[in-house]
C-alpha cells in the first residue's frame, strides 16, 4: 500500500500548479483523501480534503476559493489543483488517504494512516 505524490516545482506568484497523487495497492474509492503542507518548524498543516463517507470537501481558510481537491477517474488518484499560487504556499506538499478519514475530521494529520512522501512546491518570482 504507497501514495506516489507528483508534479511539484517552481512557480511564480499568480501561477498555477497541479499535484498528482498515484495509489498502488488499493483503491481510493472508499477512502477519506486529504492534502497537506509543512515548512521547516511547524507543524504539517491539513489544507483540502475529501470525506470518506460522503465525499464532503473541507478547506483550511487560507486555501478557500484557490485550490481544489478531486478524484481521478481511475480510483487510484487524487489531485490537488493550486491556483492564484502565493509565496506562502511555499511547502512539502503530501497526500494521505485513509477509510477512517470523515467529516471535517479528514482536514487532520492523526485520520490518517498512508502518506505520500512529499513533494516541494515554491512560490517565487
Amino acid at each position: 500500500v504507497q501514495l506516489q505524490a507528483s508534479g511539484g516545482g517552481l512557480v511564480k506568484p499568480g501561477g498555477s500548479l497541479r499535484l498528482s497523487c498515484a495509489a498502488s495497492g488499493f483503491s481510493l474509492e472508499h477512502y477519506g483523501i486529504g492534502w497537506f503542507r509543512q515548512v521547516p518548524g511547524k507543524e504539517r498543516e491539513g489544507i483540502l480534503c475529501m470525506s470518506s463517507d460522503d465525499y464532503s470537501v473541507y478547506y483550511a481558510d487560507s486555501v478557500k476559493g484557490r485550490f481544489t481537491i478531486s478524484r481521478g477517474t481511475a480510483k487510484n488518484t487524487m489531485f490537488l489543483q493550486m491556483n492564484s499560487l502565493r509565496p506562502e504556499d511555499t511547502a512539502v506538499y503530501y497526500c494521505a488517504a485513509d477509510y477512517k478519514a470523515y467529516g471535517s475530521g479528514c482536514l487532520s494529520a492523526g485520520s490518517y494512516d498512508y502518506w505520500g512522501q512529499g513533494t516541494q512546491v515554491t512560490v517565487s518570482s
